[in-house]
């Protein structure tokens, strides 16, 4: 079978600072769209590419990111995608599968069925959802809120970043729950979209509160139950003295510290003392078990316009660094995506 060509994004060189487009190169290889003999690989035609705060992490070699998998100079990017299978050596899968999961940054991709891949059953809603509110981040604002979280009936709720893939879906899901919302954004687009289209009870514009801890006694003046932690730093220390007593912080992102060279100290950790705080990490891998259950919970919201997704999308692999520098200044408004071809 003759080659084709694979246009790719590669990582130029490890970064150190807030990345910029050229740190990152446009090249273009070619591939055989043919399985070695005796492969159990998927070869795929990657169709939607997914731009997500952590894979600034990956940019940067350093210790203890190994569970990521830190990215290789001169390598293609990897993440989440939505894909076709172009041909499989895995019983699994089989040509014209849709799939979402684990891709590298190109047109086409050989990988491992060990990796992260699931087979898409439902077409009825955008495929390009399958980056976000049915893919990594839908699972993500799920296992945070609900497993780690643990939220009760009329609770306070606190999310930053709170317009993102990730945060626009726990305030959905919060609200679902009778709680009450508070979400915090970057831009006054933002506040407006999270409190007249996603149904947030309340939002700000952090860019314009000179003093975080009266804003957030403003909004919760009982205190805050639950804050889902997407940004870190100045952030996370106004919210610490804001807490309830067994108060909760699932701890999804901080992407206020990946690009600095040396992070903000948090100074009002003793409030996780004396309020009896849990706030716990996670990693959205440990829960993809519950994805069928999952399922179930969010696409009839979906069907029934319960729940709605609000995507960023850039048109052409070529436009994929631009895309993915803009997370790291608030560029995008809702969930970035990356459409490399519509099938």
């Amino acid at each position: 079978m003759a080659e084709v060509r694979n246009k790719q994004v590669v990582l130029r060189d490890y970064v150190s600072g807030f990345p910029k487009e050229s740190d990152m190169n446009i090249v273009e290889g070619t591939t055989i769209l043919k399985l070695p003999q005796g492969s159990n690989d998927v070869l795929l035609k990657n169709l939607y590419l997914s731009c997500d705060p952590y894979m600034r992490m990956l940019m940067t070699k350093v210790e203890g990111l190994d569970v990521f998998g830190t990215y290789t100079p001169g390598s293609p990017l990897t993440g989440y995608g939505v894909s076709k299978v172009l041909e499989s050596g895995h019983p699994d899968y089989k040509k014209g599968d849709l799939v979402w999961g684990s891709t590298k940054w190109e047109e086409f991709s050989l990988v491992s069925p060990t990796q992260i891949l699931f087979k898409i059953e439902h077409t009825d809603v955008p495929l390009s959802y399958y980056t976000g509110i049915l893919g990594m981040p839908g699972m993500t604002a799920y296992a945070g809120f609900f497993e780690v979280g643990s939220p009760k009936k009329g609770e306070n709720v606190f999310v930053s970043a709170a317009s993102g893939a990730v945060g626009q879906l726990v305030g959905q899901f919060a609200k679902l729950t009778d709680c009450y919302v508070v979400g915090s954004a970057g831009s006054k687009e933002k506040v407006d979209l999270l409190k007249n289209k996603l149904g947030f009870d309340e939002a700000f514009n952090y860019k314009e509160e000179s003093d975080l801890n009266a804003t957030l006694k403003r909004y919760f003046p009982e205190g805050i139950d639950i804050y889902f932690e997407n940004v870190g730093g100045k952030t996370l220390d106004a919210v610490l003295p804001n807490m309830r007593v067994l108060g909760r912080i699932p701890v999804c992102g901080m992407v206020s510290q990946y690009n600095l060279t040396q992070p903000e100290g948090v100074t009002n950790l003793a409030n996780l003392i004396f309020k009896r705080i849990r706030m716990q990490g996670f990693i959205v891998g440990e829960f993809y078990h519950l994805y069928p259950k999952f399922l179930e919970f969010v696409l009839p919201h979906i069907r029934e316009r319960k729940v709605v997704y609000v995507e960023d999308i850039a048109e052409g692999l070529e436009n994929g660094p631009a895309a993915l520098v803009g997370l790291y200044s608030g560029r995008n408004v809702g969930k970035q995506v990356v459409v490399v071809a519509r099938d």
